[in-house]
């Protein structure tokens, strides 16, 4: 493990699915003022660097070219986005790290192949209501399980993911029902007006195969590094009762390193919601 340079560690921040790393725009003003550096950037697909289905931007909307169109982004791995997050970390090295990772939601996955490939370059692991996979268990598989019950991310699948390589969403939908769901789902505590901003900017596909991908984390690696899981008690694309079954299965594969547990009153998207109590816990995760 790396050593506590002097001065402030730096926050790399991965966005989820569908997001980009506009989702933080709201967090990093607070971090930054307490004198941290801090990057986000947009995962392939994602954000500034997303490809849209020509049958998205026809409106009014055809549901039925939607559902079967493949998406441009299907091609897109697990190592994509792990060759992104380390090109960010190894800069932030660079000026003197460590680094605390951060991610949120899908963010979890990306984090944690990271985190086993390169240990040596994370002060520590956060988990922003996020994905958190066991030992070759791909993230995907948590989704069925019983402990997802509740959630109402499925509800706003648009396609069948085996067909168009790709988990589809329409956040540009006209139908009231659907978008009163994925506000639930996203963003239950954001009033209308930054919700209104948020949809706009989400992109409507997530490759999957970084959700059908394992990752072989090991003891010696992964479960070296300190982590802290950020749960966020109203969520309902991760509910809690998923992200307690995160924190288990990991306490579990490293007793000796126990998850730092922290909780927020909030829903799914706490840095738009909340970010200066977002903000206030991170930065008491960063001073331990």
């Amino acid at each position: 493990m790396v050593k506590k340079f002097a001065g402030k560690p730096a926050f790399l921040l991965v966005h989820g699915a569908w997001h980009g790393a506009w989702c933080f725009s709201k967090l990093i003003p607070y971090l930054e003022r307490a004198g941290h550096v801090v990057a986000a950037r947009d995962l392939l697909g994602h954000g500034g660097r997303a490809r849209y289905p020509n049958a998205f931007r026809r409106r009014p909307s055809d549901d039925e070219a939607f559902a079967i169109e493949p998406s441009l982004i299907a091609a897109v791995t697990l190592s994509d986005y792990v060759s992104d997050v380390m090109q960010t970390l190894d800069a932030l090295v660079g000026l003197g790290g460590p680094v605390i990772l951060l991610g949120h939601s899908m963010g979890g996955i990306p984090i944690t192949a990271v985190g086993e490939a390169a240990p040596e370059k994370v002060l520590k692991l956060v988990y922003l209501t996020a994905y958190m996979p066991a030992c070759g268990v791909p993230a995907i598989a948590y989704s069925r399980a019983p402990e997802a019950h509740g959630g109402k991310v499925g509800a706003a699948m648009k396609a069948d993911p085996a067909r168009v390589g790709a988990l589809r969403i329409d956040p540009r939908s006209t139908d009231p029902a659907y978008m009163a769901n994925l506000k639930r789902a996203f963003a239950d505590d954001v009033c209308d007006d930054e919700w209104a901003v948020a949809q706009n900017l989400l992109s409507p596909d997530a490759p999957t195969l970084p959700f059908a991908t394992a990752i072989e984390t090991t003891r010696s690696r992964w479960g070296c590094i300190p982590r802290a899981y950020i749960k966020c008690r109203d969520d309902l694309a991760i509910v809690p009762r998923t992200q307690e079954k995160f924190v288990e299965l990991a306490d579990e594969f490293t007793p000796q390193n126990k998850t730092e547990v922290y909780e927020l009153d909030s829903s799914h998207s706490p840095f738009i919601s909340q970010p200066e109590k977002l903000a206030a816990t991170l930065l008491e995760i960063a001073s331990k």
